[in-house]
């Protein structure tokens, strides 16, 4: 287990100190047995000298021997501090005047189809596929052809959460069809080191795929998956909340040249696509009151929109613009006022200094209406409201800011007075499409309350809410307004009160996809009740947990997912196909111009069904829960599928008949 701890170690900075004998001893100590006496290797682990010559920071690599990483075998080692300096320095030792490991990067001159030529360092080579890095730092994807090279890229790329600016979880792309899909297999499979379970999505832009976990984007060729660059950093120490899990990183976004991220302690940086090097680094938190981040970003426009998490830990939420050359911040909004602005007044009690509203999920962008759409999380404290008595804006709502000042042009608040935890966080997908007869720009959303929301996107009126699930107790229904016309008692109390949906939701983060072919709405939802309960709430404190309550499992249910095709005008369910499983995968829809729907299937596999009928068309298995959702892209003239599971990433594609 300590080669893991040692793997890790040495990815800080070098260091020109001599280790002392006590230094070496250290080394001997704790980590030879795995590592071997010089770094490279041994009986029970692998070469860590690559690691340390990639990453830069001492600092960080005694971080992440304090701290261990558990859920990848990694003890922690509380050592003094001298001792400290002294392993590390003996680390550093082991890459003084050595090359990188693995194979000396090699500059070659190559002859393309049709006579060009390229030069410059080979990243990688084999069977028949080479990628190089030219003088002008971008990277080149190659195959094989005779004597020659042809070069090779995707022709529809992926460049953010959901792929496009509308949040719609759609592809124009129709080579995998009903008639072929029993033909889709794995064309590779890429595991992703020290990633625990895995909840992004793969982006792809022009040929190169980007993979995100906890602190770390992995670029590789998006055709056999061979790893081009990785830019990591240790985890940080003393986090709350979500961000602390690793491979907790749900979505990178990449404009031109750059690639932005963030980190777990709510930084957005920027990394040279091709390089991996960084470019800027921008602060948008302090993680010591509690904030983080998880992935929540759109490339707009010459900004970066980003959020950050941190709702169950009572933070004040926002959502900000940057810009995408500098890091510069360029406007921010609120999700919950400060006492005497407007929204405050639905705030009775001292809980608005923590409110929460977190802005943890990518949202979508209209650029004809230059409106960017974003959700917000739960209340805080969640499940006691006693404190805050009011419908406590801006939590669980849709959100409608004008790009180029993040002025607020409207709002649609889901759940009032949040208590069971039905953040908003989920897709806002954008639609142009008639409503009885008449065109208008809608937004669709699931929301984890029950509801099937559709609005008006260009002034948030609400123009349906019908259920999503059977299982709904807490509301009869939403009233013209948009406001929920509440049961009796449906609240938590101490003693514990059934209500439904559960704490998961009907529905949650993962993706929904709109069909303008079939004009049905893909969502995969949970019939699932639980036992809400509530407690006193503590006094807010950095470090913390700001819970008051929580949600246990119904006694006697079996709960079951469900995908469900709506009809949009009348909210309908028009098909809808039962999923064998335990009901805890977290994985959405895909939607496809060919007539097929992807989706993560609680059965533990991925699967495709006819999108007109719901006919299960084909699935495969894997052996661990969905936590993510599955994207499309056209590599090559191939159109590929993928979706990361576990800990690997797979692409499928069409085996050749």
């Amino acid at each position: 287990m300590r080669f893991f701890i040692s793997l890790l170690v040495c990815a800080a900075a070098l260091s020109a100190q001599q280790p002392s004998a006590a230094a070496r001893q250290s080394y001997q100590s704790r980590c030879s047995v795995c590592h071997g006496s010089d770094g490279n290797g041994g009986e029970h682990g692998p070469s860590i000298l690559s690691r340390i010559q990639r990453t830069p920071d001492n600092q960080e690599l005694a971080a992440v021997i304090t701290a261990g990483i558990p859920l990848r075998g990694m003890p922690a080692f509380k050592l003094p501090a001298e001792e400290m300096t002294e392993l590390v320095s003996v680390l550093r030792s082991f890459t003084t005047g050595r090359r990188r490991r693995g194979p000396v990067p090699e500059r070659r001159k190559l002859t393309l189809t049709g006579g060009a030529t390229l030069e410059g360092l080979v990243l990688g080579n084999s069977a028949g596929a080479l990628q190089l890095r030219t003088d002008d730092q971008k990277i080149h994807l190659l195959r094989k052809s005779g004597d020659t090279y042809r070069e090779v890229t995707s022709q529809s790329d992926w460049p953010s959460m959901h792929g496009r600016l509308d949040g719609n979880r759609y592809t124009t792309l129709t080579q995998i069809d009903a008639k072929n899909v029993a033909r889709l297999a794995p064309r590779w499979v890429f595991p992703v080191p020290e990633s625990g379970r895995l909840q992004g999505t793969p982006q792809v832009v022009g040929g190169i795929m980007y993979m995100p976990h906890t602190n770390t984007v992995i670029a590789l060729d998006a055709g056999n998956g061979a790893r081009l660059w990785s830019y990591s950093r240790p985890i940080t120490q003393g986090l709350t909340g979500n961000a602390r899990s690793i491979g907790n990183n749900r979505s990178v976004t990449i404009a031109g040249d750059k690639l932005f991220f963030q980190t777990d302690h709510a930084h957005l940086v920027a990394l040279n696509r091709f390089t991996g090097q960084i470019l800027w680094e921008t602060e948008m938190a302090d993680y010591r009151k509690n904030y983080n981040a998880t992935g929540s970003l759109l490339a707009v426009e010459n900004l970066i929109v980003a959020g950050t998490a941190g709702g169950e830990e009572g933070v004040r939420g926002f959502l900000a613009a940057y810009d995408q050359q500098t890091g510069k911040e360029l406007w921010r909004f609120w999700t919950i006022p400060a006492p005497g602005e407007n929204g405050s007044e639905t705030w009775d009690g001292p809980d608005i200094e923590h409110g929460g509203g977190p802005t943890w999920l990518t949202g979508s962008y209209d650029p004809a209406l230059r409106t960017v759409y974003w959700t917000t999380g739960n209340a805080g404290p969640d499940f006691n409201g006693d404190n805050r008595k009011g419908d406590n804006l801006y939590t669980c709502s849709i959100i409608a800011l004008d790009i180029d000042t993040g002025k607020l042009k409207w709002h649609f608040q889901a759940t009032p007075h949040d208590e069971w935890d039905w953040d908003a966080v989920q897709p806002v997908v954008l639609v142009d499409a008639p409503w009885y007869g008449q065109p208008r720009r809608l937004l669709l959303q699931a929301n984890r309350n029950g509801f099937l929301y559709v609005l008006d996107r260009t002034d948030g009126n609400m123009l349906s809410a019908t259920p999503l699930v059977k299982k709904l107790t807490w509301a009869k229904g939403i009233a013209p307004g948009g406001r929920p016309i509440m049961n009796p008692d449906q609240v938590p109390t101490a003693e514990g009160k059934l209500i439904c949906p559960a704490v998961e939701g009907a529905a949650n983060f993962f993706s929904t996809s709109y069909s303008p072919q079939t004009k049905l709405f893909y969502v995969n939802t949970l019939e699932k009740c639980a036992v809400y309960n509530k407690r006193p709430s503590g006094p807010w404190a950095a470090g913390r947990a700001y819970v008051a309550g929580g949600g246990r499992r119904a006694p006697d249910e079996t709960p079951q997912k469900f995908l469900r095709a709506f009809d949009i005008q009348t909210g309908k369910v028009m098909w809808e196909l039962p999923q064998d499983g335990d009901a805890d995968s977290w994985s959405g829809a895909l939607a496809t111009a060919s007539g097929l729907v992807f989706f993560g299937n609680d059965s533990d596999a991925l699967s495709a069904a006819d999108a007109t009928t719901g006919k299960l068309l084909w699935s495969y298995p894997f052996t661990e829960t969905l936590h993510t959702s599955p994207m499309t892209y056209m590599f090559d003239n191939q159109q590929y599928v993928a979706i990361a599971v576990g800990s690997q990433v797979y692409a499928f594609a069409l085996q050749q008949q």
